[in-house]
């Protein structure tokens, strides 16, 4: 059986996966009502409603945090210097989850720039071919 923490995770993959798409949760809904079929529960991409305010926090610290982008390397992550007066500022008890609500955003940003620049990469060998 998959416990809260496991749904949480599962729900903000589902939502990093959906944020930058066209489909949100109303599209879906109305989607669904357009072709006459019951909504699947489970399909229905969340929105940043959907989460506790510790999940919001930590979106929004994410956000705030500066980028660590190089020359040839790109983005490799947030700047966590600012950390500890977000945490502060939000009063944050449960810091462990907030901390890996910001590491799986960061982590999920990561893996995102890597893929677009060897995609960019790729593209420019095969011109220069």
């Amino acid at each position: 059986m998959e416990s809260q923490k496991e749904k949480l995770w599962t729900r903000l993959e589902k939502w990093q996966k959906h944020k930058d798409s066209k489909m949100d949760k109303d599209r879906y809904l109305s989607m669904m009502d357009e072709l006459g079929q019951e909504p699947v529960l489970e399909e229905i991409p969340p929105g940043i409603e959907d989460f506790p305010n510790i999940v919001i926090e930590g979106i929004n610290t994410f956000n705030a945090l500066g980028d660590r982008i190089y020359p040839e390397i790109g983005y490799i992550g947030k700047d966590y210097t600012n950390l500890p007066l977000y945490i502060e500022m939000y009063k944050i008890e449960d810091t462990d989850t907030f901390l890996e609500i910001i590491l799986r955003l960061d982590s999920e940003a990561i893996k995102t720039a890597q893929d677009k620049l060897k995609r960019e990469y790729d593209r420019m060998k095969r011109k220069t071919k």
